[in-house]
């Protein structure tokens, strides 16, 4: 395991705020950014090894040379070596068992590693993680899976089986995962399997390809996996996108510069490359796009010669989860926070007698039920709910019969009573608010006259006193609900005359007015919501449904969809930490006390948490872990 994060190559004095953001940012000094290109032909094998800067476009340099000239090949890597196995060579009978290794630090020749359990070639080799490699045994089409220990040199072992036979198949990885997508059978494959890294076995479904290929490649960030070009046999030119910790067919994610088969795919978790292959000929080209994004992939440099069938890797791919790029998990739990609260509501159909003032908390990595935090300074349902890392913000709402425009706050540390921070620009209940560490927004509502309202207010958390204005919302609207990223802050759903399925955006740190994001699957009103740094959640809503959506906040789209609540239902709200949202209460149409919780980095149906202490409709929920707080 490297240290993290490495000090080789920086200077001055750091404090741990500036490490933090230099990490999650991707721009931490240091010597892994190197990417290696190995082997390949062009036209006959070679034994050259490239390398580039990932972090800057340009040309490839060389690095040194393989011990055997190879092509058809594969790569694996960990933090600081890469290791070449199997391939095909000019001497008879061509296939080797042969692996070898560079450092990524030190350019110069290959050293001897080990042996495969048989010679192979047309083989995929994965980073797995930074402990272990795993190659497909591509040789007579078999369905064969050996692995390495990357930090030992030794031979390899067997894994398992994939669940098709095949040759030139393509592979992506997480920390805990490896995918496997197409292959030549001898028919091209759709089919994308997976294994698990820590324990060896069989592969098992995963989904399919958009369409059945060959001799693609792959790369990933810790949690996306981009299937690159390949041929059926024309060559294409596709980007195939999967969402590696859940099972599901691949979307369309963009388009190479050409249709390019047998090219070399690398990665720093942040940014994605093809390099080399062919394209009715040999070709050169290293090619770059946005792994989180998608995207139509742009020109980045050259490779040193042009060849196809190299394999490549380098110390910052998606199975490191202790690497350097803002798409891996944290190195450490940052914003620290697991307390999820849901304050007031109604708990019958007759709000005006049946309002509550009541604060509940739950412990969000721990099922259980809630227990009683503390009161409101009045009761009331339908108001906006958000947090901080420290404080918890509940803005306007309905006291049944009058509309407040009054914010209250709580310390999530200390259990007790909300105290008066200040007030809202309007009146209003059933808006919607969203908040990063800096910022609170409450956004949309139906203000005391009646009226729906597009405004966007906002407070500065650490700091009392009123709102002020941020901006409008692309489309006025009540009974929407909101959630952020530490950049953006989002809000879906609601009714604007009827249900709506509008989603519209912020930048939360920029005044200004709310852009179009795109559209949830279907038009619901107060739906819950919740988010980790990189995905929002809306669940539910009415007219009564039991649907979970989910969207990338950091890109623009429609939401795609999670998985089912354990009980349809609307009125509710979410918390979360980094890792699961909770949604409590609602009505289904009756009053409930219902939690359920899901993971939100896969896909899947929610699971039973526990019950709050009272059923309660329109209760707001605030936590201090969610995904808005994460490297504010």
């Amino acid at each position: 395991m490297a240290n993290y994060p490495q000090l080789d190559n920086s200077s001055g004095v750091w404090n741990l705020r500036e490490v933090y953001d230099a990490v999650m940012g991707g721009y931490w000094p240091n010597a892994n950014s190197r990417a290696i290109v190995g082997g390949g032909y062009n036209p006959g094998y070679t034994n050259a090894i490239d390398h580039y800067n990932m972090t800057t476009s340009g040309n490839a340099t060389d690095f040194g040379n393989l011990l055997i000239a190879r092509g058809e090949t594969s790569a694996m890597a960990n933090f600081t070596r890469c290791v070449f196995a199997g391939g095909n060579t000019a001497t008879s009978p061509n296939s080797t068992n042969s692996m070898e290794y560079v450092q990524f630090n030190t350019t110069g020749n290959a050293a001897d590693f080990g042996d495969l359990g048989a010679a192979t070639y047309r083989s995929t080799g994965f980073g797995g993680n930074a402990n272990r490699g795993i190659v497909t045994e591509g040789a007579s089409d078999t369905n064969q899976l050996q692995y390495i220990t990357i930090p030992s040199l030794g031979n390899a072992a067997d894994f398992g089986d994939r669940t098709v036979s095949g040759t030139f198949a393509a592979g992506v990885t997480s920390p805990t995962r490896v995918c496997f997508g197409g292959a030549f059978t001898p028919s091209t494959s759709n089919i994308i399997d997976y294994v698990e890294i820590a324990t060896t076995g069989n592969a098992v479904d995963f989904g399919n390809l958009t369409t059945a290929l060959r001799n693609a490649t792959g790369c990933s960030s810790s949690t996306r996996g981009v299937f690159i070009g390949g041929k059926t046999p024309s060559q294409l030119t596709t980007l195939d996108s999967i969402t590696i910790a859940s099972q599901g067919n691949a979307v369309d994610y963009g388009d190479l510069t050409g249709g390019f088969s047998d090219s070399s795919g690398v990665s720093n978790s942040v940014t994605g490359f093809s390099c080399g292959g062919n394209s009715s000929g040999l070709s050169n080209i290293i090619q770059s796009f946005t792994i989180a994004n998608g995207g139509n992939a742009v020109d980045f440099g050259d490779l040193t010669a042009a060849k196809e069938s190299s394999a490549g890797n380098s110390g910052q791919h998606g199975g490191l989860n202790d690497g350097y790029q803002g798409t891996r998990p944290i190195p450490f739990q940052e914003n620290g926070g697991d307390r999820g609260v849901f304050m007031g509501g109604a708990t019958s159909y007759s709000p005006a007698t049946a309002i509550t003032n009541l604060i509940q908390f739950i412990k969000i990595s721990s099922s259980g039920n809630a227990n009683e935090f503390g009161d409101l300074s009045v009761a009331r349902y339908g108001a906006s709910g958000g947090g901080n890392k420290t404080r918890g913000i509940f803005c306007g709402g309905n006291l049944a019969p009058a509309v407040t425009n009054t914010i209250e706050y709580i310390t999530f540390s200390t259990e007790g009573n909300a105290a008066d921070f200040g007030d809202d620009i309007e009146a209003k209940q059933i808006a919607a608010a969203c908040a990063n560490n800096t910022r609170f927004l409450n956004a949309g509502g139906r203000k005391s006259s009646n009226n729906d309202t597009n405004v966007i207010s906002f407070i500065t958390i650490s700091a009392l006193g009123n709102a002020a204005d941020f901006g409008d919302l692309s489309v006025q609207r009540q009974n929407l609900k909101g959630l952020s990223s530490n950049t953006r802050g989002v809000w879906g759903g609601g009714y604007d005359g009827a249900a709506s399925n509008v989603i519209d955006y912020v930048t939360i740190s920029t005044l200004g007015n709310a852009t179009d994001f795109g559209n949830l699957n279907n038009s619901v009103l107060v739906p819950g919501a919740a988010a980790s740094t990189t995905r929002g959640l809306f669940a539910g809503g009415s007219p009564v449904t039991n649907v979970i959506d989910y969207i990338t906040i950091a890109t623009t789209g429609n939401a795609t969809d999670f998985g089912d609540l354990t009980v349809s239902r609307g009125g509710f709200d979410g918390v979360s930490n980094t890792i699961t949202a909770v949604f409590g209460g609602g009505e289904d149409p009756s009053v409930s006390n219902v939690m359920d919780s899901v993971t939100i980095a896969s896909t899947g149906n929610a699971s039973d948490f526990g019950d709050l202490i009272n059923a309660t409709d329109k209760a707001s929920g605030a936590s201090n872990g969610h995904g808005g707080l994460v490297g504010g």
